[in-house]
């Protein structure tokens, strides 16, 4: 009888896992004529429509490492998308690159930057399993800068989330547009953000009253979640275990309160 029992619980506990597997995607959509590639990820077993995430990569472009936060929003429950701004054909091979790319949609006045966070929105709120009046965007250095501005443009997100991302604004007027609460989560010897940077920053949304946290890890310099960057502080771009640990479990928090 013990055995019988076991064993439907085993049967029982493998059924739920598999039932809870996330289903994941690579799709085609466009802004104007260019081609983009996303990357798609929810939890199929869970009911719909569900809160989306839209998530912006850093630099070097779409990767591996923006399919894996994917896969973990999927598994916290949200419909999860990892955006392409530079195009399906564009994947910079090396860090002179990326800055040079990165560059042509950072700089300027960032019409380009802002067309490309519209096409990764449009396509989300036109899926079935989406809430679209639960979409919040967030983004890792580069893609940090994206989601803020995903933000000035008026897109109407219920969140907005920046991992070590730039802060600077060529529009400071725009700042007025955002509607969303931000969650900005900096490294607090980020080499790649002068003081003036994150001053400026503050004051603008502040000025906006906006409700927003601005949380600082000490001892976390640029991409502190990224394995992949190594660990060497002094080259102003570390991993640092501790500042990604907190910075997911205020994502999660933060992600919980928008969406309520």
């Amino acid at each position: 009888m013990r055995k019988s029992f076991l064993l439907g619980f085993v049967i029982l506990s493998m059924t739920s896992f598999a039932a809870a597997a996330i289903k994941t995607e690579v799709v085609t959509y466009k802004e104007g004529q260019t081609q983009l590639e996303g990357f798609v990820a929810y939890d199929d077993s869970k009911p719909g429509p569900l809160p989306a995430v839209i998530i912006v990569h850093d630099w070097m472009g779409p990767s591996e490492y923006t399919q894996m936060r994917a896969k973990q929003l999927a598994e916290l429950g949200y419909y999860a998308f990892s955006a392409d701004i530079y195009g399906q054909a564009v994947r910079p091979k090396n860090a002179e690159e990326a800055a040079k790319v990165a560059g042509e949609f950072r700089n300027g006045d960032r019409k380009l930057l802002r067309a490309r966070a519209q096409a990764a929105y449009d396509f989300v709120t036109k899926q079935k399993q989406v809430l679209k009046s639960k979409v919040s965007a967030m983004g890792y250095c580069f893609g940090g800068t994206t989601a803020l501005e995903m933000g000035r443009a008026g897109i109407p997100l219920k969140g907005v989330l920046s991992f070590h991302g730039g802060l600077s604004n060529p529009n400071p007027k725009d700042t007025k547009n955002i509607k969303s609460k931000l969650l900005i989560m900096h490294g607090a010897i980020d080499p790649y953000v002068s003081a003036e940077e994150l001053t400026g920053f503050k004051k603008e949304i502040d000025d906006a009253k906006i409700d927003y946290q601005l949380i600082m890890y000490s001892g976390a310099v640029h991409a502190f979640t990224q394995k992949h960057v190594g660990n060497n502080v002094k080259s102003g771009a570390a991993y640092n275990e501790v500042a990604d640990k907190r910075s997911f479990e205020d994502m999660k928090d933060f992600l919980l309160e928008v969406n309520q």
